[in-house]
C-alpha cells in the first residue's frame, strides 16, 4: 500500500539545485544530442517497403521509435523529402513513391506520416528534425513522375547528372521554390528542426559534367569563376533559409550534415590535415562559412572514418570541426552502417565506435552524435546498440541548449502533488506562469530520488521521464514496496531550456 508523505518528512532530504556544480567524470552528460537518421529514400529504414497499409506503417515507425528510445536517443532525423516529393500531407509536392509505391498516390485519408511521427517522437522525449534533400529530384533515369512533380511543371529548372534529375541551384526561382517548400513544413508542423544532409551539387562522377553553363552565363554576374558562383548559389539558399525559418519560428533549429572534410590543408592552410574529397572543392558547399556566419544552428559533419584511416583520421577531423565551430553546435555523424564491414579492418573492431564516442565526450566543443542509419543499429551494429543502451546512453539526456536562439528559461511547474494509486505513484501539477519571453511549457522532466539520496537535478540517473508534450501528469509504475521516494518536476520550453524544479514531494510505500 502507498501513502503520501508530508512535506515535513522531506526535511531530512538535502535539496541542491546548482547548475554549476560538477558531476563525477564517469557519468554521461545530462545534455547531449543523441540522434539517428531514419532514411525513407529507397525504403532504407522506413517504411520497409512501398504500399504498406497505414496501420503497418504506424506499427513499423512506433517500433523504430521505441527501439531508439530504449537506446537512449533524444532526436530523430526523419527524411520527409527525399526527391522533390513528400512524406507529409500539407505539401505542394506529390506524395513520395517510397510511401505507397506510386508517386502522387496518397495514403489513407486523414493519415499524415509526419504529423504522426512528430506526436510519437515528442511523447518519447525525442526531437523530430525534418530532413530535406534540397536539390535531388529523382534517383534514377527510370523514375515515373507524377504530373504535379516539379520536373514536369518546370523542366527548365533541372539538369541531369549521373542519370538523376537535379535542381539547378543557380536559378533564383529554384532557390525561392525550395525555401517555400521548407517553410510549408515550418509553418504547418510542430517540428524541432530543419535538416539537410550532404547532397548539394552532385558528387563527381568520372566523365560527367554539370550542365549549368547557360545558367552561369545568365546569372553569373561578376563572378569570373563558375566554381565560386556555384558556392555562392548554395550560400544564398542557406542564408535565406536561416532568415526565413527563424522569422516564422525562432525555436526551429536549422542544421546541416555535410561531408566530413571542408578543405584539405594542402588546398587551404586553414583546412584539415587530410587528403580526400572536400565540400568546398567538389560539392561547391562552403560548409565552414555557414557556421562562421551563424547561418546554421548546428553542423553535423559525416566523419565516417576510423582513427586509423590514413587520409582522413577520425580524431583529426573531429578536432578540426571542434576548432571551427564558432560557437555553434557540432554533432558528429557516426558510421553505424560500416560496423563489421570489410571497408577497413578497424570497422571490425567492436571498440571502434565506442572509442569514438569516448573521444567526442572529452571535447567540450562537441555536443553529440548522429548515427547513420536506423536499421544499422538493429542489424550490423547490434553490438553498438547494446553499448548505447547499457553504457553510453544508459541514462536520459536533454538536447543541448542554444542560447543564441533563446536563453530565457520557463517558470517552474505549480502545485506538484503525489497520489497513491494501485498502479503506482501518480504525479500531477499545473502549468507554469508564462516566462518573460511569453513561453509557458512545452515539455517536462520528472526526477525521482530514494530516501537518503542527494536531491539534485544535475544527475541524469535520477530522470524518470522526459516528455516534449505539455501534459502535466506522470504515472510512475516502477516503484518498490516499503520505499520512500521524493519527486521533482521541471518545465522545458521549445528550445529545451529547463526551469527550476517544483517540489520536492514525497511518497512512502508499504
Amino acid at each position: 500500500m502507498l501513502k503520501t508523505v508530508t512535506i515535513a518528512l522531506l526535511i531530512s532530504f538535502i535539496y541542491i539545485f546548482n547548475v554549476s556544480a560538477q558531476l563525477p567524470t564517469n557519468l554521461a552528460p545530462k545534455r547531449e544530442f543523441r540522434g539517428v537518421w531514419v532514411a525513407t529514400v529507397a525504403n532504407i529504414d522506413w517504411p520497409s517497403k512501398p504500399g504498406l497499409s497505414t496501420d503497418q506503417q504506424k506499427q513499423e515507425l512506433i517500433a523504430i521509435l521505441d527501439r531508439h528510445k530504449a537506446e537512449g536517443m533524444n532526436a530523430i532525423i526523419l527524411q520527409i523529402r527525399p526527391a522533390a516529393d513528400a512524406f507529409y500531407a500539407k505539401s505542394r509536392e506529390p506524395w513520395s513513391y517510397w510511401l505507397m509505391g506510386k508517386q502522387g498516390l496518397a495514403p489513407s485519408p486523414g493519415y499524415d506520416p509526419l504529423e504522426f511521427a512528430i506526436k510519437e517522437a515528442h511523447a518519447r522525449g525525442m526531437e523530430l528534425h525534418a530532413w530535406f534533400n534540397p536539390y535531388r529530384a529523382s534517383m534514377s533515369a527510370n523514375t515515373v513522375f507524377a504530373k504535379d512533380h516539379a520536373t514536369q511543371i518546370h523542366p527548365e529548372w533541372f539538369f541531369t547528372y549521373g542519370g538523376k534529375k537535379q535542381f539547378d541551384p543557380g536559378i533564383p526561382e529554384v532557390r525561392e521554390y525550395i525555401v517555400q517548400v521548407i517553410l510549408d513544413v515550418v509553418k504547418q508542423y510542430n517540428i524541432d528542426g530543419v535538416h539537410f544532409d550532404d547532397y548539394f551539387y552532385p558528387y563527381p562522377i568520372a566523365g560527367q559534367r554539370i550542365n549549368d553553363a547557360a545558367t552561369f552565363s545568365k546569372y553569373g554576374g561578376d563572378f569570373k569563376s563558375i566554381n565560386d558562383w556555384r558556392r555562392n548559389n548554395v550560400d544564398l539558399l542557406i542564408k535565406q533559409l536561416d532568415d526565413s525559418i527563424h522569422h516564422y519560428k525562432n525555436f526551429v533549429k536549422f542544421g546541416i550534415s555535410p561531408f566530413g572534410i571542408w578543405r584539405n590543408n594542402y588546398e587551404d592552410p586553414e583546412g584539415s590535415a587530410s587528403d580526400g574529397l572536400s565540400n568546398y572543392g567538389e560539392l561547391y558547399a562552403d560548409s565552414r562559412k555557414w557556421i562562421k556566419e551563424g547561418w546554421v544552428d548546428y553542423i553535423n559533419p559525416q566523419v565516417y572514418f576510423t582513427f586509423t584511416r590514413r587520409v582522413a583520421p577520425f580524431a583529426t577531423l573531429v578536432d578540426w570541426w571542434a576548432n571551427n565551430s564558432y560557437g555553434r553546435h557540432v554533432y558528429v555523424g557516426m558510421a553505424a552502417y560500416l560496423v563489421n564491414s570489410r571497408a577497413e579492418a578497424a570497422w571490425r573492431n567492436p571498440k571502434e565506435i565506442p572509442n569514438q564516442i569516448r573521444y567526442l565526450r572529452k571535447n567540450n566543443r562537441i555536443q553529440g552524435s548522429v548515427f547513420f542509419s536506423s536499421k544499422s543499429l538493429s542489424t550490423v551494429a547490434r553490438g553498438l546498440s547494446d553499448s548505447l543502451k547499457n553504457d553510453f546512453y544508459k541514462y536520459p539526456a536533454l538536447p543541448p541548449q542554444m542560447p543564441w536562439l533563446d536563453s530565457v528559461p520557463p517558470n517552474k511547474p505549480k502545485e506538484l502533488m503525489a497520489e497513491a494509486t494501485k498502479l503506482g505513484v501518480s504525479l500531477k501539477w499545473k502549468m507554469p506562469e508564462r516566462a518573460r519571453d511569453g513561453e509557458t511549457a512545452s515539455g517536462f522532466v520528472v526526477y525521482r530520488f530514494e530516501e537518503g539520496e542527494e536531491i539534485s537535478i544535475l544527475n541524469p540517473k535520477n530522470i524518470m521521464k522526459i516528455s516534449f508534450e505539455d501534459y502535466p501528469f506522470f504515472l510512475d509504475t516502477n516503484v518498490k514496496p516499503n520505499h520512500r521516494y521524493s519527486y521533482l518536476v521541471t518545465a522545458l520550453d521549445r528550445l529545451k531550456n529547463e526551469s527550476e524544479p517544483s517540489g520536492p514531494v514525497g511518497i512512502e510505500t508499504e
